[in-house]
Parts: C-alpha cells; sequence; structure tokens
C-alpha cells in the first residue's frame, strides 16, 4: 500500500501539532495571556469562543510589579545581531540570553531551518511565545521542554551557544570562576563551568534588574503584540535591521553550503537556474512587513518600539548604544563603553571565530560592496526595491559605484523610537 505525498504530509503536520501541544498540557506552568476581559489579548492562537472561555476562568492576572525591564532584539542572520546583543550582555545588570528559541525550532520543526509553512509557522510561534514569556519571568525550566536530551535533575550541557551569555558564565551560576576568567571566550566558559544548573540560572535571573534575549527566529514585530501587551511584562522591541545586500554577502560567506548557488554565480557570473531566491526575498519582505507596522506607530506599540539600522550602529556605535539604553530607561554602564571601546576597532584576525564581535565595525558594514558581483547587487536591488528605499539605502547604477567607497549608500535618516 502507497500513501500519497500529500498523506505524509499531512501526518509530520499532525505530529508537529501534536507534539507541540504535549508539552503545553504537560508543562508544570500555565501560561494564560489575558490581560484584560477580551478576546483580542486572550490566549495565543486560539478561536473566540475558547478565548471568551479561558478568560473567564482566568480573571486575576499580575502586573510587572518587578520593575524589570524586558528586552528583545529582533533580528535576522548576519544582521548584526550578535554585536547588539552583547551591547546588553555586558550590562552587569542585565541577564542576557542568547537564542532560547532555537531549541524550540530544532524541537518542533527538526532539520528544517526556514519552514515556508504557515502550520509551522503558526506551531512554531505559538511555542516561542510561550517560551519567552516564561524566561521573561525567569523561569528558565520552562526550556527544559525543548532541550534534547532532557535535562537530568536540572542540569544540561546542551544549551545552544551557552558561552555567549555572560550570566551563564559568572558565580552564581559557574561557581568555579576566578577573578582572572572575567573576560572568558565562549568555548573557555563552557570547559571552565561545566553543565549548567537551570536552577542557579533562574536565581540569577531573578537577581538581575533586567532581561534581554536576542532572536533570529521571530519574522515580525506584530507576531510579538500579545507579549508586548502583556501588563505581565515590560517588553520593549529594539529591531535590527541591515542592508539586504550586506545580510547575502555575510550569509553567502558563513553559510557556504546553503548559499553555494550564490557563490557560483558571483564566481563565474552565471545565474543558476534552480537558484533560491527565497533565501533573499523572505528576508526583504519579512523586513517590509515588520517595519511597515512600526513606523506606522499602532496604539499597541507605543513606548515599545525602536528601528536600528545596523548600518548607523556600526559607524557611531558609542551614540547609538546611549540612544538605544536611554530609549529602554536603563542606566548606560561603564562596562559596556570600555566593550564598545574595545571591540570596534580591531580587524578580522582579531575575532576568533565566524561569529565573532571584535572587528572594525565601520569597515565590516561596508565590506559587501567588495564581495558580491555587481550583477548579484543589481539582482538584490530590483528584488528588494521597496525595503531599499524604506530603510534609506540607496541603490548602485554601476560597477565603478558600487566599489567607489567615497559613495555613501546609506541615506542619513533618523528613526527616532515611537515614544
Amino acid at each position: 500500500m502507497q500513501c500519497s505525498w500529500k498523506a505524509v504530509l499531512l501526518l509530520a503536520l499532525a505530529s508537529i501539532a501534536i507534539q507541540y501541544t504535549a508539552i503545553r498540557t504537560f508543562t508544570s506552568k500555565s501560561f494564560h495571556s489575558c490581560p484584560i476581559p477580551s478576546p483580542v489579548n486572550c490566549s495565543l492562537g486560539q478561536d473566540t469562543d475558547a478565548a471568551d472561555k479561558l478568560c473567564d476562568e482566568s480573571p486575576t492576572f499580575s502586573y510587572n510589579l518587578s520593575r524589570k525591564t524586558h528586552v528583545l532584539i529582533l533580528a535576522t542572520t548576519r544582521s548584526g545581531s550578535s554585536f547588539v546583543g552583547q551591547l546588553f550582555n555586558q550590562h552587569f545588570d542585565v541577564f542576557y540570553l542568547f537564542e532560547p528559541l532555537y531549541h524550540v525550532q530544532y524541537t518542533l520543526i527538526p532539520k528544517l531551518t526556514q519552514s515556508k509553512s504557515m502550520t509551522d509557522r503558526r506551531v512554531m510561534l505559538g511555542a516561542s511565545r510561550d517560551l519567552l514569556r516564561s524566561l521573561y519571568d525567569c523561569d528558565l525550566y520552562f526550556l527544559e521542554n525543548y532541550i534534547k536530551p532532557q535535562p537530568v535533575n536540572h542540569t544540561t550541557d546542551r544549551l545552544f551557544r551557552r558561552g555567549a551569555s555572560k550570566a551563564l558564565c559568572s558565580p552564581p551560576v559557574c561557581e568555579s570562576l576566578g577573578a582572572i576568567d572575567l573576560h572568558l571566550e565562549e568555548g573557555d566558559c563552557v570547559k571552565k563551568c561545566g553543565t549548567l544548573n537551570l536552577t542557579l540560572a533562574t536565581e540569577s535571573c531573578r537577581e538581575h534588574g533586567h532581561v534581554a534575549i536576542k532572536t533570529v527566529r521571530v519574522p515580525e514585530v506584530s507576531d510579538l503584540r500579545a507579549l508586548v501587551e502583556d501588563p505581565r511584562l515590560n517588553l520593549k522591541v529594539i529591531q535590527l535591521v541591515r542592508d539586504p545586500r550586506g545580510i547575502l554577502a555575510s550569509r553567502s560567506e558563513t553559510f557556504r553550503d546553503t548559499y553555494r548557488l550564490w557563490r557560483i554565480w558571483d564566481g563565474t557570473g552565471r545565474k543558476p537556474y534552480n537558484l533560491d531566491v527565497t533565501q533573499l526575498t523572505t528576508v526583504c519582505e519579512d523586513f517590509w512587513n515588520s517595519v511597515s507596522t512600526g513606523l506606522n506607530r499602532p496604539p499597541w506599540l507605543k513606548g515599545k518600539y525602536m528601528l536600528v539600522r545596523y548600518e548607523d550602529l556600526a559607524r557611531n556605535p558609542m551614540k547609538k548604544t546611549e540612544e538605544i539604553y536611554d530609549f529602554l530607561g536603563i542606566p548606560m554602564d561603564s562596562n559596556v563603553e570600555r566593550w564598545i571601546q574595545n571591540n570596534t576597532r580591531g580587524d578580522r584576525s582579531s575575532s576568533k571565530h565566524k561569529y565573532g564581535t571584535v572587528r572594525n565595525s565601520a569597515a565590516t558594514a561596508e565590506k559587501w560592496r567588495f564581495r558580491l558581483s555587481y550583477e548579484i547587487v543589481a539582482f538584490t536591488q530590483h528584488a528588494c526595491q521597496q525595503v531599499l528605499a524604506q530603510l534609506g539605502y540607496k541603490t548602485a547604477s554601476s560597477e565603478e559605484e558600487l566599489k567607489n567607497l567615497s559613495i555613501s549608500l546609506v541615506e542619513e535618516r533618523d528613526f527616532l523610537p515611537f515614544s
């Protein structure tokens, strides 16, 4: 007996939905998003009748009495998000987590780095919002539902990029460190600290005044509305964007296998017939949709949204970082200032791996102009013309103009925070 591909696909999607439902059902904590008795703000992804019932059953809720500021860096891969994350990771009073939604994606949608299915997207977003809500509440135990193999006695050595979080590589989470270990490289942290105790991590989170999370796995700011409107949180979104031409150049160099056809085009001058253009157009569509929402200034985003261009941050990192902290209402930290001074004037050789943040930031922002052929740049400019204009990125009309760094391809724009 043979099964059609449609039947196999339906079975796979049903399996994903059942897995997610099981995680939500058997977790030790229930996350009802009913800040006010209105179906509009009720639970994530439920129909109106179910939402009404849920609100009726949950008439009470708590406000953010801790006065914590919850920060979400909303970005896409190779847009400078690791750099921006460090601006929070270095702050003494910020508990920073690097890409915790990685675990959601690879548990619910294994082997698919960028699923195009709307069903997969809804499942992923629902689970991601639940996890973000718990992490901002310093409940790191909720992560255990997505870490494989399951942590034993709340300890694990499988947390993705644990070493990228300073709080997870410092006492009391890492008790084995001494004074000479204050500036550990990511790999050294894992070696010296051993397995991660999630109980100690939870306690550390609660001792910090603010929580910041970086993710490249939420496509648009509108996907976060339920969290932004939740009165138990004080969520502020920093949307980081970058010139799509720069993103494409960086991805082609970093993810060489995935972007092999783009590199063939760049090297031979011949566009492969089977080139996956969605690797570019999806970025531009998500930017367009998300930025349009932010710049339209809907009431639910008032005081909650700031648009940051990577190029502006790279050219004047200290000034832009001060603007970001001013928007968040968090005092600037001398540790952050020191990190900026030490990590924006280096060269490529001073960064130990592809995700490193030690570099000449201004030069890095423009380097794509020498990595991509003019044919690929022209193709990108046509495919992404709307978002390029929206974000103030100029087009190059010739190869000579592309390579001429005296001609800026970034307009002077002041994207003021929505306050």
